[in-house]
């Protein structure tokens, strides 16, 4: 029996909590696995290739989404996720949906956890930037046929530790950074980016969570910044189906 859209919104604390519990888990899984064939030596690099770990949020987007009037059939997830690109062929996104030849929602799912936090976050970064230019500029040349604007979602996990708390140091051998970067942690550094995404509307909607590895086994996530909750980042994707539904 399916949901209804205000139960999943009540209960999306324990929803995320099992969400998360559940990453953890297949990120251990990837990792023992990883041991038995033999390429123990290269690390946690199995949690980041592995995929799978992210599942679990997109299962609870999707039946968000469902439970909001959009048929099962239209919400596209693991295959045909490909949406035309306008400085690539395509991109594959974590979730779509897309009804009666309508594009409605797009939404990318990340994460991060240590040792090494300084190249993963220029990657991310990088990443997350270069898909939403993909798609709006190919939004503006019609790619998606006659579509209202979609709905763009970023959610991203980054595991709470020294390493992502520790401030870190930035390198201004010509031009001064911008003052909110100095001594910022990467932990602070996801908060803003996230925000920005949002502020400088390359995304609809963002949402960024912490964890620790033990508690987060059990559930247990922080939210930094209120603006960034999944709470709101749900409600923001309710508000935009509703006018399809």
């Amino acid at each position: 029996m399916l949901m209804k859209r205000d139960d999943i919104l009540r209960n999306l604390p324990v929803r995320v909590g099992r969400a998360l519990a559940h990453y953890w888990k297949m990120r251990a899984t990837q990792r023992n696995k990883q041991k038995l064939a033999g390429k123990a030596d290269q690390g946690l690099r199995s949690a980041v290739t592995g995929g799978a770990h992210m599942d679990a949020f997109i299962d609870l987007f999707m039946e968000l989404i469902v439970a909001t009037g959009i048929p099962t059939q239209c919400v596209h997830r693991s295959k045909n996720v490909e949406l035309p690109g306008f400085f690539r062929p395509t991109k594959e996104w974590d979730l779509l949906v897309i009804r009666e030849n309508t594009l409605l929602v797009a939404i990318e799912a990340k994460s991060q956890v240590g040792p090494s936090f300084g190249n993963n976050f220029n990657n991310r970064t990088e990443e997350a930037m270069g898909s939403a230019l993909d798609l709006w500029t190919a939004y503006r040349e019609h790619a998606y046929s006659a579509s209202p604007q979609p709905f763009l979602g970023y959610f991203f996990m980054l595991e709470d530790c020294d390493a992502s708390n520790n401030p870190v140091k930035v390198r201004e051998p010509h031009f001064k950074v911008f003052p909110e970067f100095v001594g910022a942690s990467y932990r602070r550094r996801y908060e803003l980016f996230c925000r920005k995404l949002v502020l400088e509307r390359h995304y609809t909607a963002s949402a960024f969570i912490t964890s620790t590895v033990g508690d987060g086994s059990k559930g247990v996530f922080a939210t930094p910044a209120e603006d960034l909750s999944i709470d709101r980042f749900a409600r923001t994707l309710v508000g935009h189906l509703a006018a399809f539904v």
